[in-house]
């Protein structure tokens, strides 16, 4: 009885599909980017510091090698949550991606409670952008000049002193317990709600040292109301040659590789991610665009997608390794 019915409406849809079928293999075929069409660098930091700098300058360039329209929209606030979240629910087309430092990735989803991104099945990895260092910075205040001279001071003045961190559970944080626990420090953790709160209070004397980005630590550095002791880093910075490393002053385990990356959404074709990925390698090729990065002491530097997607994970199993051996929960923000 319901056969006849049933074929019917089968025979409508295949009619139906059928005459959709054109439209839906122009729009799968059609060529990356579109000419004029916009596309989104999403940034979850304000404007103005060290990565907004370099995501404009590549968004610059990108739109000059691809021939149409690149901006960057900045999502603050979350310790990049919003911005992740952004690209996450984007539609998988190349037309939005994401600028983020190697945290969002590795850490923010082993410290932070509010995460619900899986940062290796929500996101697609493009291109490695650039490396960068954290470096060990002291007020003006404190008599040190070394490593061993900050640590000599702290347990001098036990309880006394504190650090600054992005935030809980931010690499800058990390570091900072890493260090206490390494060398045995008695010290107050004060986290900030970002790089900018955190140098305020710094500049000011509110806390006695920072692990800060190297670019805002030159920054700082230059106003002579800090001091750069050690960078945090398996080797010396090209930037900052004279700047021996944590490991060379004594402390281990503070050693993690600092970088940004491009990821786009779950899902985004390869073909459109290897354009995407051949477009960033050439702008960050480019001198222009070394010599301005090396402004920031970053080196600028592409990479497969594969080659990324091998990083995220290596570097996210470090920084388990080492977050389970500090003995860190889950933090709300």
């Amino acid at each position: 009885m319901n056969d006849k019915p049933l074929s019917r409406r089968r025979i409508a849809a295949c009619l139906a599909l059928g005459a959709a079928m054109p439209a839906l293999l122009a729009h799968a075929t059609a060529p990356f980017p579109e000419k004029g069409r916009t596309i989104r660098i999403v940034l979850g930091l304000a404007a103005g510091g060290a990565s907004d700098a370099q995501a404009r300058f590549v968004a610059n360039k990108l739109g000059e090698v691809l021939q149409t329209p690149v901006i960057v929209e900045s999502r603050p606030g979350a310790s990049f949550i919003l911005a992740t979240e952004e690209v996450i629910r984007a539609a998988p087309d190349g037309y939005t991606f994401m600028y983020a430092p190697s945290s969002v990735v590795t850490q923010n989803p082993q410290t932070l409670a509010q995460v619900r991104y899986d940062p290796f099945k929500d996101l697609t990895p493009i291109s490695l952008g650039a490396r960068g260092p954290l470096v060990l910075t002291v007020h003006a205040s404190v008599p040190a000049r070394t490593v061993q001279e900050l640590v000599a001071y702290i347990k001098a003045n036990p309880g006394k002193m504190s650090y600054a961190s992005f935030g809980t559970g931010t690499s800058s944080h990390i570091y900072g317990e890493a260090f206490a626990r390494q060398a045995g420090l008695d010290v107050v953790h004060v986290p900030y709600k970002g790089g900018a709160d955190a140098a305020r209070d710094f500049l000011a004397g509110r806390v006695q040292y920072y692990f800060d980005a190297a670019p805002n630590a030159i920054q700082n550095t230059a106003t002579g109301k800090v001091r750069m002791l050690a960078v945090a880093a398996p080797k010396r910075s090209p930037m900052l040659p004279d700047v021996p490393t944590m490991g060379e002053q004594g402390v281990s385990g503070v050693d993690m590789p600092s970088w940004l990356g491009f990821y786009g959404p779950a899902r985004m074709p390869a073909p459109v991610v290897e354009k995407l990925n051949a477009a960033l390698a050439q702008v960050l090729a480019m001198p222009a665009t070394r010599d301005f990065f090396r402004q920031g002491a970053y080196e600028a530097e592409s990479s497969s997608p594969k080659q990324l997607a091998d990083l995220t994970r290596s570097t996210y199993d470090q920084w388990g390794d080492i977050i389970r051996k500090l003995g860190l929960v889950k933090q709300q923000q």
